[in-house]
């Protein structure tokens, strides 16, 4: 067993009664003041370099290692998303949200328990730790987006030099067995944008539409013009996701209205792709309402970038999960998922890797729900695994970067 592994059995109940903690107090957003509490509460004690977040209730610990090494230290980030979801629980369990209408349902909770347990493990090795780490406590994963922000204060140069690689891991509570590690190298998640249009016409009485220039039947001429857009414009091997979830217009049956509205969810899995979807569904949108007489509006709400794993330091990060768990706890992912994560922003500036990790509380995962469902469940048994295998990837990596090239001690 590694020392990694070891001292994570050791700290196991503290981990999970912080886990458990933290799953009552959910909070939203970027403003997560008793959820920030907490994690410095748990963090009180180590030799920790803290810097609070100015615009959102961030927290970022530079740890230092002691080992001596030639030349400049590494740099590793390790993530973990703090934020929750408004969703009303309805999991039967006694440390259930205390707060009407919030919820962990994405588990968030255990990520920042394995991220503090994995300080604890790198704090007790830090003899042997090779380079400084980063501690990346992010609020507002589920929107408005925490890491983007982060990265404007600073976050990145924390430990004096810029980051060198960057690590996260993410829980399911479905899909796979208790314990199944799970990811893939490149694009594993999708970019996500918002698409809004507005379509500008002339509204009138609903018996005469030749007197008025009707923008409802324009609006759904759209829609259905984006539909086949994006199976005849893009690669199959490079799919597009446009769904519209809104349409709107009017306040009565017998009245055209002036506006029509349609808001969508695009999704991409290239950045070039990303690009191209974006100039595909504007033009789309204005030239349709151009044939009819009309103008539309299109207004694309940049969200998160693609998710890209490097495909060095996802075989790094894979290779620690089976040395430390064995080859039976790894899966490889088929496909990329069309879900989305700001972790992107990190991995657009430095190389990294984002593994999944089941903590599905059935033995039957056909019994599970999805995360984001109010009935999804956690096992936190499987938090000591993730702060062992953040800290493994810590050790090593940094060990690594250096070159092995160690001073004398």
């Amino acid at each position: 067993m590694t020392d990694t592994l070891r001292i994570a059995a050791r700290l196991a109940p503290e981990l999970v009664a912080l886990r458990r903690h933290l799953h009552g107090i959910p909070e939203l957003g970027l403003d997560l003041p008793d959820t920030q509490a907490a994690v410095l509460k748990a963090l009180a004690g180590l030799d920790l370099e803290v810097t609070l977040g100015e615009s959102l209730s961030s927290v970022v610990a530079v740890l230092r290692g002691r080992a001596p090494v030639t030349g400049e230290r590494p740099v590793v980030l390790l993530r973990a998303d703090m934020d929750a979801l408004p969703v009303a629980e309805q999991v039967d369990v006694d440390y259930v949200s205390t707060r009407p209408g919030m919820m962990h349902a994405c588990g968030h909770d255990l990520h920042m328990a394995g991220l503090v347990g994995a300080a604890r493990i790198l704090h007790e090795l830090r003899e042997h730790l090779v380079g400084d780490v980063v501690l990346m406590f992010q609020p507002a994963e589920e929107g408005p987006g925490g890491a983007e922000p982060m990265i404007r204060e600073g976050l990145l140069e924390a430990a004096g030099r810029r980051v060198d690689a960057a690590y996260a891991v993410h829980v399911y509570s479905a899909d796979h067995p208790f314990g199944t590690w799970f990811g893939r190298p490149g694009t594993l998640m999708a970019a996500a944008d918002e698409v809004h249009v507005v379509v500008r016409g002339e509204g009138g009485h609903g018996s005469a539409p030749d007197r008025a220039k009707d923008p409802v039947p324009v609006a759904c001429e759209i829609v259905l013009a984006y539909q086949s857009a994006v199976t005849r414009q893009f690669s199959v091997w490079d799919p597009v996701v446009l769904t519209v979830g809104r349409i709107a217009a009017g306040t009565k049956d017998n009245i055209i209205p002036d506006d029509a509205f349609v808001d969508a969810t695009l999704r991409t899995f290239s950045a070039e792709n990303r690009a191209r979807a974006h100039d595909v569904v504007t033009r789309i949108a204005e030239h349709v309402a151009q044939a009819h007489g009309m103008t539309a509006e299109v207004t694309i709400g940049n969200g998160y970038p693609v998710t890209v794993n490097d495909v060095d330091e996802f075989a790094f990060s894979q290779g620690v999960v089976v040395d430390l768990f064995g080859a039976d706890r790894w899966v490889d992912m088929a496909n990329p998922e069309a879900g989305s994560e700001d972790m992107s922003f990190v991995l657009d500036e430095v190389p990294g890797a984002y593994l999944n990790v089941s903590a599905c509380a059935f033995s039957d995962v056909a019994d599970a729900e999805d995360n984001h469902s109010p009935r999804a469940a956690f096992d936190d048994a499987v938090v000591p695994d993730i702060a062992a295998a953040l800290a493994e990837m810590a050790l090593r990596r940094t060990r690594e970067l250096s070159k092995g090239v160690v001073a004398d001690a």
